[in-house]
């Protein structure tokens, strides 16, 4: 049956909320196809705001993937603003899509891309707004089945009792197969109905349906197993990798925004995945091997995603563009090929050890040229080689003082607080060594005007890392440490007026932190904090520590379990955690042999990158049935890999 758009009514809404532009639709390369015509219909959900999820690149690629495939159709919703959701349920306004405004309740699939954990509630108030039950055991044969992705869902069990079904990983060529798995079974009549599709999902392996895995806890609390419910469903999920990304060249037609988004840029992945083996970084681990693009489809896809979309700046991005093989030629072929044009190249925030000054000019040739953005992480020595991030002092400031010397002015330094193992003289440690860059920058250029910014996250152990064990720090730590790094800065008259300081307090990352390693128990106090209020969790401004501290307290009463529990405890080798029998690859004893090696401190283990140095044994390449991907284009000039 036709589906109707909802713009008529949502109209006469627009002119009474902020930002209305941005539920208008109508955006350079968006698709808007024949409902009628389509055999299957996706609604495609970043759960954060249009000026943050429009950019998206998963989404923005899924978008592509899907609507050019035949008899398919895929349109995408954000999340909206609180005056807009008092509008919508007063007037009745279902969740709608902002490509032909249709509810989004009609389509037969909802995929929700997780970038971050601190999206969950967003995802309730969408469901419950486009009249889907927030329980997947609530939902009937008209819902569409909710499917999750992304990063923060290799561990989605908080989120289980909300979601029918998970995938894992790289999207493209799994998400045409589920479009083919419903494709068939509508033809077939709908066999089993809603049951009978997740059953067809789960038993090829490639789908995660939590309804068909039963779990049990120990007295202490925690998990005895996961055990399947259903015969043919497996008892580990693994995640799908795609290995030729010279085959998936998207996006091609990037959309445009009508209205003001993060990032104003063509953006083209040049990479993905990273085996640096920074422990405490979950998209490392979970996309590995490392697989490039060729130099010559990184260039038709820069030609043409700038064509299609008249954006002014490219976004080189992967999770270390520089360490591409390639990276030299490639800058070298764009700045050459839009030099004299107003098309400027970026690339974002690089490694110290894979900087350099030739790289750098190329990027800026056409006269762009803003600060650099490098990301340490660990602010003292000790601190690096805890977390594997072999960068030394002076590694940072040979750096640094080519970057002043060659013109720049303004530098940003990342680091985290709250690192395992992490003492006061860590964090202070930042301090001397932004003064050093100071009066390095100072002393090369000969001039007063050398900035540098200190921005500081509070770490979280994510799944899938080595620090999966680690207690999280308390944040009355990690507060106390921000504002001793504060005074060191501010005291010393010298230095203090050309540094600045920029952090999150700590609480916010205790909540993240209960979201990324929780249980399915967290569910509860997902779903208690919604109903209390809680949206756009990931926005300070709408962020309440109270909230969750008092909702988590009422939704886990009478449990062995409690807020500190999920966070600043530290798990033991044996304990069962929520994502075991979700498989990204990596070997278990590898990670917790890591993560040993991480606690000697200074005597630390390095582990290198393996693209260039003989196989650590993560266990990636065998389990998923995957190798390294890495260039020159002529692959008769590939460096050759040696694997123990």
């Amino acid at each position: 049956m036709p589906v109707e758009s909802v713009f008529p009514r949502l109209e006469a809404l627009l002119p009474s909320v902020q930002k209305p532009i941005q539920y208008a639709g109508g955006e350079l390369n968006s698709v808007a196809q024949d409902w009628d015509a389509s055999e299957v219909r996706w609604a495609l959900m970043y759960p954060d705001a249009y000026e943050v999820g429009v950019p998206n690149q998963g989404v923005q690629i899924l978008y592509e993937v899907l609507n050019e495939r035949e008899g398919v159709l895929a349109e995408r919703t954000y999340a909206v603003w609180s005056d807009m959701e008092e509008l919508m349920r007063g007037h009745g306004i279902p969740q709608f899509t902002v490509d032909a405004h249709r509810p989004v309740g009609a389509f037969d699939i909802l995929g929700v891309s997780f970038a971050s954990e601190m999206g969950y509630t967003n995802l309730l108030t969408a469901l419950d707004l486009a009249g889907i039950p927030v329980h997947s055991a609530d939902r009937t044969d008209d819902h569409p089945i909710v499917l999750a992705g992304g990063h923060a869902a290799f561990n989605p069990e908080p989120i289980a009792d909300f979601v029918d079904a998970v995938v894992l990983g790289d999207g493209e060529e799994i998400a045409l197969a589920i479009t083919e798995v419903i494709r068939e079974w509508k033809r077939e009549g709908s066999p089993g109905g809603r049951d009978g599709l997740l059953l067809r999902l789960a038993s090829g392996g490639g789908v995660y349906v939590p309804g068909f895995y039963d779990v049990d806890y120990l007295p202490d609390g925690r998990i005895g197993s996961y055990t399947p419910n259903r015969s043919g469903v497996p008892w580990t999920v693994q995640k799908h990798t795609v290995m030729d990304l010279d085959d998936w060249p998207y996006p091609k037609n990037p959309i445009v925004p009508i209205a003001e988004s993060v990032h104003e840029r063509y953006s083209v992945e040049i990479f993905r995945g990273c085996t640096r083996g920074c422990r405490f970084c979950q998209a490392g681990m979970i996309t590995r091997p490392v697989r490039e693009r060729s130099k010559e489809t990184v260039s038709r896809m820069v030609e043409r995603g700038v064509d299609s979309s008249g954006f002014q700046e490219v976004g080189l991005l992967s999770l270390s563009s520089a360490d591409h093989s390639e990276i030299g030629d490639i800058a070298k072929g764009l700045a050459d090929k839009y030099e004299g044009t107003n098309t400027g190249l970026s690339l974002p925030s690089t490694r110290v050890d894979a900087f350099n000054i030739d790289l750098a000019n190329e990027l800026t040739r056409n006269g762009r040229r803003s600060g650099l953005t490098f990301a340490p992480e660990g602010g003292s020595e000790r601190m690096r080689r805890v977390i594997n991030k072999m960068v030394t002092e002076a590694d940072l400031i040979h750096t640094v003082t080519a970057a002043y010397e060659a013109g720049w002015r303004q530098v940003k330094l990342y680091f985290m607080c709250g690192l395992p193992t992490e003492e006061d003289e860590d964090v202070l440690a930042i301090a001397d060594l932004a003064k050093e860059v100071i009066r390095t920058g100072r002393e090369v250029s000969g001039r007063k005007d050398i900035r540098c910014t200190v921005s500081i996250g509070g770490f979280v152990p994510k799944p899938q890392t080595p620090f999966q064990w680690t207690g999280q720090t308390p944040y009355e730590v990690v507060d106390s440490r921000l504002r001793r790094l504060k005074e060191a800065l501010r005291s010393d008259r010298r230095y203090g007026k050309s540094i600045g300081l920029r952090y999150h307090e700590g609480r916010p990352s205790i909540i993240e932190g209960l979201l990324s390693r929780g249980d399915r128990r967290v569910g509860r106090v997902i779903e208690e904090v919604w109903r209390a209020g809680g949206r756009f969790d990931g926005w300070s401004e709408h962020f309440s520590y109270e909230r969750w501290h008092e909702c988590a307290e009422k939704a886990l009463a009478g449990e062995r379990v409690d807020l500190d529990w999920f966070t600043v405890r530290e798990r033991e080798r044996d304990e069962v955690l929520p994502w075991d029998h979700l498989d990204a690859g990596l070997d278990r004893d590898w990670l917790w042999r890591d993560w040993q090696d991480a606690l000697h401190g200074e005597e630390s283990v390095e582990v290198d990158d393996c693209r260039w140095t003989p196989c650590y044994d993560c266990g990636v390449c065998p389990s998923m049935g995957t190798e390294i991907q890495i260039g020159p284009t002529d692959a008769s000039k590939r460096l050759p890999l040696t694997v123990l």
